[in-house]
């Protein structure tokens, strides 16, 4: 980049597990077959485009190859950025490609991923293109024969502690995905699907009522709550309430709790979904007019307006005992939701003091149901 550049510097996109897995996958069979070192491979994208990843390491034999990559999530805060994903491929005498997970990749233990159960968590995407390019390699190079490919991430039970996997039913390591094949940094899409995918299986595991939470915090607090809940019912939803509850109603879920903290919830009480500290300021003058119709007297309403947070207003009611305060609280942010959703479920709202202390507690139903 030019030195006159440096200050419009945008942040670099990167590249999936699925991406690397199937760059590693064609430099490893390219020397398999030529019995020589290829430390390049250029692969075609999801998304059309055409990239060359450089190899850490290639090593082979007469009957096998391996390639190695690290993975680049570019400027994305991605667990996997810096993983070694390795490929192996061998000659099979039965013909035709089989495909599998070793060491680091994850086996899927539940049902509603779009693996089967049983199977490496190779997700549909990636696992198409594993396929197509061995099988590009093998009709370009004229090669008839059968190879099994082992897809293997040395760290993968590491990072995947990392992740949602073990919530998801993913045991042993992480998944292979991508459906672009690039990451975009701070991306919110896969946040996203990981809510999606945690909610799928918790339909399918038979949840009618789930658990969402703003954090791990405020999760710890709800596990303590609902201690008879399966686990699958808990989930993790950070900043996106309104898509998490738009989400359960798609899925039929029957009720849909809430927990997390003033900071947040403050603003999913005044109809805001989408609660990251960026998204939308919380409104002091809104919380004053709460208290007011709460019975909270108009000098604590003065110090309401002058407050620096919303967790600064929680403490300063809490102590003063105004505990209807938080009950409105809640019951605004559950009919918000409710109206973001248009109705259909039931949703309660748990409303949490950084300490784990319970400020208020209040579920509503749509009335039109």
């Amino acid at each position: 980049m030019a030195s006159g550049q440096k200050e419009t510097k945008q942040l670099r996109h990167g590249y999936t597990t699925g991406s690397n897995a199937t760059a590693a996958t064609k430099a490893a069979l390219l020397s398999l077959i030529t019995q020589k070192t290829v430390n390049e491979a250029t692969i075609k994208l999801p998304n059309k485009e055409i990239v060359t990843f450089q190899m850490e390491s290639v090593q082979f034999t007469e009957h096998y190859a391996e390639a190695a990559i690290i993975k680049d999530g570019g400027d994305d805060p991605d667990a996997t950025h810096g993983a070694r994903i390795i490929s192996r491929v061998a000659w099979e005498s039965a013909p035709g490609i089989t495909l599998d997970g070793g060491v680091g990749v994850g086996r899927v233990t539940k049902p509603g991923l779009p693996v089967a159960v049983g199977e490496a968590a190779i997700n549909p995407v990636p696992r198409r293109m594993l396929f197509e390019v061995a099988q590009d390699v093998l009709e370009e190079t004229g090669v008839e024969r059968g190879i099994s490919i082992i897809i293997s991430v040395p760290d993968g039970e590491e990072i995947a502690k990392k992740t949602l996997n073990s919530r998801l039913g993913i045991i042993g390591g992480i998944s292979i995905l991508g459906t672009r094949g690039t990451v975009v940094p701070f991306s919110t899409s896969a946040f996203r699907a990981s809510i999606a995918q945690a909610l799928q299986v918790a339909k399918e595991s038979g949840c009618e009522h789930v658990i969402c939470s703003t954090g791990g915090r405020s999760e710890k607090y709800a596990m303590e709550l609902f201690p008879d809940a399966p686990e699958e019912a808990f989930i993790e939803m950070g900043d996106f309430v309104g898509f998490t509850l738009k989400q359960c109603k798609a899925k039929r879920m029957k009720q849909v709790t809430l927990v997390g903290m003033m900071g947040k919830f403050s603003k999913v009480a005044q109809g805001v979904m989408m609660v990251h500290s960026k998204s939308a300021p919380v409104s002091f003058e809104f919380l004053a007019k709460v208290a007011a119709d709460s019975g909270v007297p108009s000098e604590l309403q003065q110090e309401i307006l002058q407050a620096n947070t919303a967790s600064q207003v929680g403490t300063m009611l809490y102590e003063a005992g105004y505990s209807d305060f938080f009950q409105r609280l809640c019951r605004y942010a559950s009919e918000a939701g409710l109206q973001e959703v248009n109705g259909g479920l039931t949703i309660e709202t748990i409303l949490l003091t950084m300490k784990n202390e319970l400020l208020g507690r209040e579920a509503v139903r749509w009335p039109r149901q």
